[in-house]
Order: structure tokens, then sequence, then C-alpha cells
């Protein structure tokens, strides 16, 4: 049995996975980089292990530094957590070769899932329906050009290694057919270091909806439902909820049973995510397979009552699962947000810095998985998320203004946040009705734009408690009475008259 858990990665993932491991009993291992000392998942693990400078390719990204940490620390095992080496089939070899449990899929299935050409190949022969276009990756310009006319205008030109929307480009004119090839390429070979490409039929108006899976090493395998993922910017998801506004029973179920016989197809192991492109009429196609846990995991828990985290350790314990399909179903409505450290009014640029404060939003059904506090100072070097806010309740209606109260509850100065942004979202005709896809913040920009005269509004009355603040604490220093605890400084600055003109 596990009996201590080394998390390679960093942040709120990090103490996410922790705290599941403290509820089983299970001691957690923290690995940091330079940048990192202060960072809130090195306090809150029982052991914690400097692996490197602020660069992720000197640090999180070791292998070597990461195994020789968990063999120092005496681990078990290894949560990967997402993104750095949770998708990385040699990282889960090498646990292996060193007598360490990686909690995750064999290498087969994350080698095999992660070429998207051959993800395509493995679920056409599972019968999963998939959007057409090449099974093979496009090597040469005219032959390109020939195969998009036989597929037909417009096309997604996809990176096969890629991912985060890194190596995509559309293509609508047949006059950008060959720039848009060299370019995806071009991009793709920077950031996988790999530039095979293939080309797919694109959806208009398309849904983005991913089912969860779990299975175990015996055999068993069962979908925890969908997750509705479609506001997205430059393909990288802002909002997902659970159930989708779009889905009925019948179609639910045909899309949960191929996301299973997906799994089935390369013998998969732990938790994973089988995402899909949906269509108006709701034809849906594999898009791909996550094969880790998800940011937006914290959704399908609360909707479906099931800890990820524990499920995922208790696989690695060669457990069998403790649930059937028809023991799970979804209660009430879950949506997640994204919060960036980034100026949302300013293109979206990267504000990283200390921040000064910070209030938690509270109350029921508000769950905060994050990782920043007062004082804490935002590094440059990794992604920008610094949490995720999670609410539920017993109706879509309920959850979204369940959501535009915690939001408007989170204070955070200091840095410029995405929470404006987020809460403009709330607003939007579309988002209220469910009525959305993957084309909403271009669809609905000028909805999603701030409102200059109540920001400048705002900032007038900003400057105005600021100046009182000023006038008080000057008047409390020349008139101690006014300082009294009992009366309070508001009671005291109401008896200035010289003040109340303001």
């Amino acid at each position: 049995m596990i009996k201590k858990i080394l998390v390679a990665n960093r942040g709120e993932i990090a103490i996410r996975v922790m705290r599941s491991c403290r509820e089983m009993g299970i001691e957690s291992v923290a690995v940091y980089s330079a940048a990192d000392r202060a960072s809130m998942h090195v306090r809150y693990a029982d052991e914690a292990f400097l692996i490197g400078p602020a660069p992720s390719n000197e640090s999180y990204l070791v292998i070597d530094n990461i195994i020789a940490a968990a063999k120092k620390s005496g681990a078990d095992a290894i949560h990967p957590g997402y993104g750095f080496l949770s998708e990385n089939a040699e990282f889960s070899d090498c646990c292996k070769k060193e007598g360490l449990i990686f909690i995750g899929p064999s290498s087969f299935a994350i080698n095999t899932m992660g070429d998207k050409i051959t993800a395509r190949k493995k679920m056409q022969s599972a019968s999963v329906p998939v959007v057409p276009g090449t099974t093979e990756p496009i090597t040469d310009l005219d032959e390109a050009v020939k195969v998009i006319k036989g597929i037909g205008l417009p096309v997604m030109i996809k990176a096969s290694a890629g991912g985060g929307g890194k190596g995509m480009r559309l293509v609508t004119e047949e006059k950008d057919i060959i720039s848009s090839v060299k370019s995806a390429k071009s991009e793709a070979k920077a950031a996988f270091s790999n530039d095979a490409v293939y080309i797919e039929k694109y959806i208009n108006s398309p849904h983005h909806i991913e089912f969860q899976i779990v299975a175990d090493n015996h055999g068993n395998c069962v979908h925890l439902f969908e997750r509705e993922c479609s506001v997205q910017r430059r393909h990288q998801k802002v909002v997902e909820e659970t159930p989708s506004p779009i889905m009925t029973d019948k179609v639910r179920d045909e899309m949960g049973k191929h996301a299973v016989a997906a799994a089935k197809a390369v013998n998969y192991s732990g938790a994973g995510t089988i995402e899909f492109i949906v269509d108006d009429n709701l034809n849906y196609y594999f898009l791909e397979m996550n094969t880790r846990l998800q940011v937006e995991h914290p959704i399908t828990e609360r909707v479906v009552g099931v800890d990820l985290v524990k499920t995922q350790i208790n696989i690695a314990n060669n457990q069998t699962l403790d649930f059937k399909q028809e023991d799970l179903k979804q209660t009430g409505h879950a949506i997640e947000v994204r919060i960036y450290a980034e100026d949302p009014d300013n293109n979206f640029m990267p504000n990283p810095g200390k921040i000064e404060h910070m209030t938690e939003p509270l109350g029921l059904g508000v769950r905060h998985d994050g990782y920043v506090y007062t004082g804490y100072e935002i590094p440059i070097f990794y992604d920008p998320m610094i949490s995720k806010l999670i609410v539920w309740a017993q109706t879509r209606q309920e959850a979204i203004d369940r959501l535009r109260r915690a939001l408007h509850e989170y204070k955070i100065t200091g840095i410029k946040t995405t929470i404006p942004f987020l809460s403009r979202i709330l607003d939007v005709p579309d988002f209220i009705n469910g009525k959305y896809n993957t084309h909403f913040v271009q669809d609905n920009e000028k909805l999603l734009r701030p409102n200059k005269k109540s920001s400048n509004r705002i900032k007038e009355m900003v400057a105005i408690a600021s100046f009182i603040n000023h006038l008080e604490n000057v008047e409390s220093i020349k008139d101690k009475r006014y300082c009294n605890p009992v009366d309070g400084k508001w009671k005291a600055f109401g008896r200035k008259r010289n003040v109340t003109r303001l």
C-alpha cells in the first residue's frame, strides 16, 4: 500500500493532491524550484525538496531530479498532477524502472493517445466517431492542398503532438492553405520538437464537451458524465460547467459509452478525459484524450460526489473501482472559472507581482482551489493561473448567481487578475441562456469589454475613500478621543464637519 506520495508539480494542483493524501493518511512530499520557496504547496507538504533553478526546464521538467527527490524522501509513488510531466511516457517508464508507482496510465496509453494521428486511428478501430480528416502526417504541401480540397473548406490544421492551441490553424480560403500548413508545422516544431500536422474538417459553431472516465487494472471502466468547456480564449478554457446546458439524456448516454470504449481501446488505467467536438445538431466526434487529471475536475467531483484524486490513488494501489456505472448520477449544477494573474484590459498580458491583499470567497456551495496568499509574490516563470473558483447549486441559474456573488467577494490587490472579465461573462445573455459555443468570446466581444464609464466612477470612489482615510488618520492623531475603539473610526469621521463637506 502507498504510504508516501511525491507530488511532481507546483501551485494549486499540488495542494489539491496533498489534501486528499492527508485525508487518506498518506504523507506528501513537495518539490520546488528556487522561485517557489515561499509557495503554499511547499508549506503544506510533510516534506519538501529543492529540485533546481526557477526555469521549469531546469526543475519541474527534469526527470532525474524528481526521481532523486522521491528516492531520498522514501516515497512509494509519484503523482504528476497536470501539465509538466503528467503526460510524459518517459517519466512513467522511469518511475517504474526505479521501483516507484506512477499514479497515472501506462506509457503505452500515454504515447498512443498523446499522438493525435495515432489516437484517431485507434478510435476509428474502436468505432468511436472521429472528425473527417487525415490519418497520416502531412509532409508535402501539394498533398495538403489536394487533401483539403477533397475534404472541403473550412478545415483545421493541427499538430499531431500538440495541445493548448499550439500548432493549430483554421483555413477558410484556398489561398491560405500553404502558408497555414507552414506556420502550423513551424509552431509545432518549436513547441513539441515534432512538426507533424494533420487535417480535420472544421465544425461550424462547435461545442467542446469532455467526458471524465476512470478505469482500474481489472478491466472496469466507467464515465462520470460530461463537462461543457466551450467558453475559451485562444483555445484555452476559461469557464467550465456540468451538466452541459445543451446535452440530452440520449446523447449523454451515447457519448458516455463511446468515452468508455475509447479508454478500453488503449487498456487505460487511472483517471482521464475523452474530449469531443459537438455541432449544433448534437453530432459529436472524438477530439483527443487527456491522459491525466484535468484542471476542471472539481466540478465533476462536486456534481457526481467522487474524489478523483483518491480514486487515482486507489487504482494505483491495484484496488478495483468501488462503484459501477449505474451507481453514478449527476446532482445539481457546478461551474468553475480560472483566475489568472493577467490584465484583461491590456490584451491579457501576464501580470506577476506581489499580492498586497487577498480575500477568498466563502459560503455555501463555494470551493476555492488556490496557492497564493497575502504577501506572496507570483513568479514570472510559470503559467499565470493562480486559482480556480468552483461553485455548486441545485440549479444552473442558482449556480450562476452564486458564482456572481463569489466573484464579487473575491478581492486581490497588488496585481491585475481576470476576475472582472469573468464577472462580465456571467452577465452575457448567451451564457445565461446556455446558448454558446467555442466562439463565445469573439461573438460577445463588445459585451465583454470593460465599462469605461463605470471604471472611471470606481476610480473616483477609490480616490475619495483614500482621501477620507488620510484625513481620518490625521484627525485621529490630533485628537486621540476619536480613536476610541468602542466608537470606531467611522463613527468619529461622521462627527467631523470639515470632512463631511466632501
